[in-house]
């Protein structure tokens, strides 16, 4: 299974999103492999201990030979860096992805990950794809290249509206390029079941018949505690609450049986 992340906001929790689902499908046998397509690095930097700047073979490189000239391309598997974790791989990004977007743009490469992750598919039981916070060729060549779309949802209303435009957006790339992407869900990030305003927006959501997901992931200093680590919740504090919220988003997505609170 491919599957992206993806919002164009900044800051609703893609890079967390993405490298803790991934880490709990590593911890449960699955082979998986992390794409980091944000030049930013975050999810490289997480999951290898080191900033994307210092890596060679990432996916910039990958993606470089479908635009230079080369006799032999090397096989997408050779980018690939194994983490410190049991199961659990990454392809990194790197900065030299901002260079190389043009060139990839004007060569009509949009194709062109999706046929890599297919091969990598072979070899990886889940695959997890980061994305920037921009609507720009990697995030709409990652969209071509899933089977499934997840949409971290900041729970305010200036991320309300973005989800609509959003939504749209993938509506058109679904009809134009990818028809087999489907939307599996909205995921409530940081949200503040105390709070007021998180739980109406939520159940306005669900009352317009967007598949907001039922599994929330609150607000917690842990996660950044595990980013400073280096660690996925799931190693670095097994039995705290937010952990459980990810086993439980992850065994939803898998079709497993979760109990959980109502939303009130």
């Amino acid at each position: 299974m491919r599957r992206v992340v993806f919002n164009q906001k900044g800051g609703v929790g893609k890079s967390s999103i993405t490298c803790n689902l991934a880490a709990i499908s590593a911890a449960r046998g699955n082979r998986t492999l992390v794409v980091d397509l944000d030049p930013q690095g975050n999810s490289t930097h997480y999951l290898l201990g080191k900033p994307a700047s210092a890596l060679r073979d990432t996916v910039a490189d990958l993606l470089e030979q479908t635009v230079a000239f080369t006799v032999f391309n090397r096989r997408p598997d050779e980018f690939v860096h194994a983490s410190p974790f049991d199961n659990l791989f990454v392809l990194p990004s790197s900065p030299e992805l901002d260079f190389l977007e043009r060139k990839l743009e004007a060569k009509h490469k949009i194709y062109k990950l999706r046929e890599a992750l297919k091969k990598l598919g072979e070899n990886f039981d889940e695959i997890y794809i980061d994305t920037a916070p921009a609507l720009n060729f990697y995030t709409r060549s990652a969209l071509i290249a899933a089977e499934r779309c997840l949409i971290p949802f900041d729970c305010d209303d200036f991320s309300r509206q973005a989800l609509y435009s959003l939504l749209n957006e993938i509506r058109d790339l679904q009809e134009d390029h990818n028809e087999n992407l489907a939307v599996e869900g909205i995921i409530a990030n940081q949200f503040q079941a105390r709070a007021s305003l998180p739980r109406q927006l939520v159940l306005e959501l669900i009352e317009e018949g967007l598949p907001v997901l039922p599994v929330r992931l609150s607000s917690s200093v842990k996660m950044k505690e595990s980013h400073q680590a280096g660690q996925p919740l799931i190693h670095f504090a097994p039995k705290h609450t937010l952990t459980q919220q990810y086993v439980d988003l992850f065994r939803h997505l898998q079709g497993e049986t979760v109990q959980l609170a109502p939303l009130v």
